[in-house]
Protein backbone atom coordinates (compact mmCIF):
# COMPACT_ATOMS: atom_id res chain seq x y z
CA UNK A 1 0.00 0.00 0.00
CA UNK A 2 1.64 3.35 -1.15
CA UNK A 3 0.50 6.56 0.58
CA UNK A 4 1.09 10.55 0.04
CA UNK A 5 1.20 12.38 2.82
CA UNK A 6 1.82 15.93 2.77
CA UNK A 7 3.25 17.64 5.78
CA UNK A 8 4.27 21.24 6.98
CA UNK A 9 7.06 21.87 9.32
CA UNK A 10 7.86 24.76 11.22
CA UNK A 11 11.89 25.32 10.49
CA UNK A 12 12.52 27.26 13.42
CA UNK A 13 12.63 24.56 15.24
CA UNK A 14 15.08 22.78 14.05
CA UNK A 15 17.97 22.39 16.66
CA UNK A 16 20.80 23.18 14.02
CA UNK A 17 23.23 20.99 16.13
CA UNK A 18 21.13 18.06 14.86
CA UNK A 19 22.07 18.64 11.50
CA UNK A 20 24.35 15.80 10.26
CA UNK A 21 27.34 16.93 7.69
CA UNK A 22 29.46 13.87 8.21
CA UNK A 23 28.97 10.50 7.28
CA UNK A 24 29.67 7.27 9.79
CA UNK A 25 33.31 7.69 9.14
CA UNK A 26 33.54 11.25 9.73
CA UNK A 27 33.89 11.93 6.01
CA UNK A 28 32.07 15.19 4.53
CA UNK A 29 28.72 13.29 2.35
CA UNK A 30 29.53 14.24 -1.32
CA UNK A 31 28.73 17.16 -2.48
CA UNK A 32 27.83 19.20 1.03
CA UNK A 33 24.94 17.27 1.69
CA UNK A 34 23.31 17.90 5.07
CA UNK A 35 20.93 15.56 6.93
CA UNK A 36 17.99 16.02 9.44
CA UNK A 37 16.82 13.08 11.16
CA UNK A 38 12.88 12.86 11.46
CA UNK A 39 9.98 11.43 12.63
CA UNK A 40 6.61 10.97 11.21
CA UNK A 41 4.05 9.65 13.62
CA UNK A 42 0.54 8.17 11.41
CA UNK A 43 -2.26 8.52 13.15
CA UNK A 44 -5.06 6.07 12.44
CA UNK A 45 -7.38 8.57 12.68
CA UNK A 46 -7.78 12.49 11.38
CA UNK A 47 -7.88 15.11 13.94
CA UNK A 48 -10.46 18.03 13.88
CA UNK A 49 -8.66 19.33 10.90
CA UNK A 50 -7.84 16.34 8.90
CA UNK A 51 -4.23 15.87 9.77
CA UNK A 52 -3.57 12.18 10.38
CA UNK A 53 0.60 12.73 11.14
CA UNK A 54 3.01 14.07 13.12
CA UNK A 55 6.79 15.13 12.79
CA UNK A 56 8.80 15.70 15.46
CA UNK A 57 12.32 16.03 15.80
CA UNK A 58 14.66 12.46 15.55
CA UNK A 59 16.10 11.32 19.25
CA UNK A 60 19.02 9.43 19.88
CA UNK A 61 18.67 6.30 22.06
CA UNK A 62 20.03 8.42 25.06
CA UNK A 63 17.06 10.98 24.94
CA UNK A 64 14.04 8.14 24.09
CA UNK A 65 15.73 6.21 27.30
CA UNK A 66 15.60 9.48 29.76
CA UNK A 67 11.95 10.17 28.01
CA UNK A 68 13.67 13.52 26.99
CA UNK A 69 10.27 15.63 25.06
CA UNK A 70 10.00 15.44 21.49
CA UNK A 71 10.40 18.56 19.63
CA UNK A 72 7.05 18.98 17.39
CA UNK A 73 8.23 20.51 14.19
CA UNK A 74 4.63 20.34 11.96
CA UNK A 75 1.68 17.82 10.76
CA UNK A 76 0.44 16.74 7.86
CA UNK A 77 -2.74 14.80 5.85
CA UNK A 78 -2.72 11.72 3.69
CA UNK A 79 -3.67 13.04 0.32
CA UNK A 80 -3.33 9.81 -1.63
CA UNK A 81 -3.85 6.24 -0.67
CA UNK A 82 -3.73 3.48 -2.85
CA UNK A 83 -5.67 0.76 -0.71
CA UNK A 84 -9.04 1.09 -1.65
CA UNK A 85 -11.42 2.12 0.74
CA UNK A 86 -13.48 -0.37 2.08
CA UNK A 87 -17.47 -0.10 1.57
CA UNK A 88 -19.39 -0.73 5.09
CA UNK A 89 -19.95 -4.76 4.87
CA UNK A 90 -23.74 -5.41 3.80
CA UNK A 91 -26.02 -7.29 6.36
CA UNK A 92 -26.47 -10.66 6.12
CA UNK A 93 -30.23 -11.11 4.16
CA UNK A 94 -32.42 -12.36 6.23
CA UNK A 95 -35.99 -14.16 5.54
CA UNK A 96 -38.51 -11.70 5.53
CA UNK A 97 -41.83 -12.80 7.08
CA UNK A 98 -44.38 -14.04 3.82
CA UNK A 99 -48.07 -14.73 4.33
CA UNK A 100 -48.90 -18.59 4.91
CA UNK A 101 -48.11 -20.33 1.61
CA UNK A 102 -46.44 -17.57 0.28
CA UNK A 103 -42.97 -19.13 0.61
CA UNK A 104 -44.65 -22.17 -1.66
CA UNK A 105 -45.12 -19.82 -4.82
CA UNK A 106 -42.70 -20.05 -7.14
CA UNK A 107 -42.49 -17.55 -9.53
CA UNK A 108 -41.89 -18.98 -12.49
CA UNK A 109 -45.03 -21.15 -12.50
CA UNK A 110 -47.15 -20.07 -15.34
CA UNK A 111 -50.14 -19.47 -13.02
Amino acid sequence: MAKIIAVSIDVTKIDKSKIVSLDKNGQPFKNGAKYINLSVIVNDEADQFGNDCAITMGQTKEEREAKADKVYLGNGKTVWNSAPTQAPSQPTQTHEAKPIGAEDEDPDLPF
